[in-house]
């Protein structure tokens, strides 16, 4: 039968294309069809919030961090809580949205002149004349791929989404009295004794047989587990990898040279002298006309004697910085002077004059005095920078046809890496005792939870093939295969019997020094002065920790004190059990008149925080938030949860 499919496959096609297109026509065809469906996450005001949305978010923020923060370690950025975090960003940016839409709130013109007025980067270049200079500002916001357009919406819906909570903040007020009254409560201080119950006073008590040994053994397999390992190789692709193999022509290189020559030699200066004769656009009209006509007089005189420059702006210039100097504006690049001054100058050659200028402060004459050409660089001395930049040019080109061939490869020759190396002049690299989990400092791309989870798949881990080409950043993809695989298992009792001694001795002592604990504090809280080994008196808050555990001192900090001394005692695990004696409440003493002036303002600070996260939480509620998925359970909570 398959022979002859084969050989008839032209009516096979034909057969099965007259069957397909009929059951498209009736049915129709979804647009997951072909891009494949989301799972959502989470609904705002009905509006899905995808998966897809939920990792492209979360790459643009990871990137962001990375830019700020180029040694943060990346792991960091790949925990399950840091993805939900950029998942409860989103939900809120939503939310906000939607408000903003509801209430209909828009950002003014003049609120967005003084939001953009505001940012530094924008502020410096601005001109001495108050003027912005639109090209530098257009190649400020496009390094965010943006247009001035496009970047001044984003600014306007941010100020937009600002105004739901931002006129919280100002509502807030808290009273002095309310402020003390919550300051002392949270800044009180307390005198207290402490007695201490070592595990290590009870080691020479704990019992230790075989038996017990083997018992516990049994009991906690899962603390002597030898973890799943793999042995794996890895390709990476990224823009050095693309850069490295390009190979540079030597006429490219001479015309990005002469392309670029004049960026790299400097702006060329030019010195002038000026007469200003003031007339503002605000000047009435006659008054302009005469101001124009006194410097069509003074442009008669100097083109009969031009020495006599200097002399003719002392006596006439109303600039009055530059007329004590003869009018001699010194060195200037272009931005510096205002438009139409700038073109006239640095149309002139050396000593001539120009004709009567017009610009927004009055009337100029001007007499171009020197210029300074910059030095321009050899070829060869700007030979490496030409070969850094145009290969770094040439791979950013070239990086998503080569990116292309990376995951077409490693996906139709699945059996090996070597392939995809070869084509692309990759590095095939090797990891031993690879987890699932990475510990701290293991270095990228091993710390990648997208690409372990990609390792360690049932698929990967079984036929031992490459995973699909994986995107860790902008312009970064890795694909691997495991080589060799250990699955996770239980150590032999005679392989960690000193562990399994260790731990047994350790929780054990610790367990009767708890018991030694809660038996002293019973009976303290009955006859306090039956207390011994009480050591020196100390006073702690939580300003003042005194090197306490965090756990003694919230229970010190949260004791009642109707009646005093009061008795508390805390369970420190390893650390063994401690109790202490609250002796007397010892008074807040006010800091200084501006510490307490600023506590006063982080106490109104917290109440407007507090009351903006209230109507957030209105607004999740009136806009019917769900949040789909799984809140991730943090590595303290299972700790104790084991």
């Amino acid at each position: 039968m398959f022979e002859s499919i084969r050989k008839h496959s032209k009516i096979a096609m034909l057969l099965l294309f007259l069957l397909i297109v009929p059951s498209f026509i009736l049915v129709g065809i979804d647009s997951s069809y072909f891009s494949g469906s989301s799972p959502v996450v989470a609904l705002v005001d009905g509006q899905e919030i995808t998966q897809n949305d939920w990792d492209n978010a979360h790459r643009q923020e990871s990137d962001r961090l990375r830019a700020q923060q180029p040694q943060l370690n990346a792991a960091l950025l790949d925990t399950p809580e840091a993805r939900y975090a950029t998942l409860e960003r989103l939900v809120r940016e939503r939310v906000l949205q939607a408000a903003v839409k509801k209430s209909h709130l828009v950002a003014s013109d003049g609120q967005l002149a003084r939001q953009l007025k505001d940012i530094p980067q924008i502020a410096a270049l601005r001109r001495a004349d108050g003027t912005l200079d639109i090209e530098g500002y257009k190649a400020l916001v496009a390094t965010q791929g943006l247009t001035p357009e496009g970047f001044e919406a984003a600014v306007r819906r941010d100020l937009a989404i600002n105004q739901v909570l931002g006129h919280l903040g100002s509502t807030a007020f808290g009273t002095a009295t309310q402020t003390k009254v919550t300051l002392d409560a949270l800044l009180q201080r307390r005198e207290v004794q402490l007695v201490e119950v070592k595990p290590a006073s009870f080691i020479s008590k704990v019992e230790q047989t075989p038996e017990l040994l083997q018992q516990y053994y049994q009991a906690n397999t899962a603390k002597f587990q030898q973890p799943e390992q793999a042995s794996i190789e890895y390709a990476v692709l990224d823009l050095a990898s693309v850069a490295a193999s390009i190979n540079l022509n030597e006429a490219d290189l001479r015309t990005y040279y002469q392309e670029n020559l004049a960026q790299w030699a400097g702006k060329e200066e030019r010195r002038a002298s000026h007469i200003l004769l003031q007339a503002s656009k605000d000047t009435p009209a006659a008054e302009r006309d005469k101001a124009k006509a006194r410097a069509q007089e003074l442009l008669e005189q100097l083109r009969k004697n031009p020495s006599s420059f200097a002399e003719l702006a002392k006596k006439h210039s109303q600039d009055t910085g530059s007329a004590v100097q003869g009018g001699d504006l010194g060195f200037f690049a272009k931005g510096a002077m205002v438009k139409p001054f700038e073109e006239a100058a640095f149309a002139l050659k050396k000593g001539e004059l120009s004709e009567v200028v017009e610009s927004e402060f009055g009337y100029h004459l001007i007499q171009l005095t020197d210029i300074k050409t910059p030095r321009q660089p050899s070829f060869e001395e700007l030979r490496p920078r030409l070969e850094a930049e145009l290969r770094q040019q040439q791979a950013q080109r070239k990086f998503a046809e080569v990116a292309e061939t990376f995951t077409n490869t490693v996906y139709e020759q699945a059996e090996s890496l070597q392939p995809v190396a070869e084509k692309l002049g990759l590095k095939v690299q090797t990891a031993t005792q690879v987890q699932r989990k990475p510990s701290p400092g293991t270095p990228a791309p091993l710390n990648n939870e997208k690409f372990l989870t990609a390792l360690f798949s049932e698929d990967s881990i079984a036929n031992q093939r490459n995973t699909e080409a994986l995107e860790l950043g902008n312009n970064q993809l890795v694909a691997g295969r495991i080589t060799a695989y250990q699955a996770a298992a239980t150590l032999p009792f005679d392989t960690v019997r000193e562990q399994v001694q260790k731990l047994y001795v350790a929780e054990k002592s610790a367990e009767l020094a708890r018991k030694e604990g809660e038996a002293r504090l019973a009976a303290w809280q009955i006859k306090p002065e039956a207390a011994t080994g009480l050591g020196a008196a100390l006073v702690v808050s939580r300003e003042q920790r005194q090197n306490q555990a965090p756990a003694l001192l919230d229970a010190i900090l949260s004791a009642k004190t109707n009646e005093l001394p009061a008795w508390v005692g805390v369970d420190l695990g390893n650390q063994g059990y401690t109790l202490a004696r609250i002796n007397r409440i010892v008074p807040r003493e006010p800091g200084p008149a501006n510490i307490e002036e600023q506590r006063q303002q982080q106490y109104v600070q917290w109440l407007a925080a507090a009351e903006a996260q209230a109507y957030y939480e209105f607004l999740k509620t009136r806009f019917k938030v769900q949040i789909k998925a799984p809140r991730p359970v943090s590595a303290s909570a299972n700790a104790e949860k084991n």
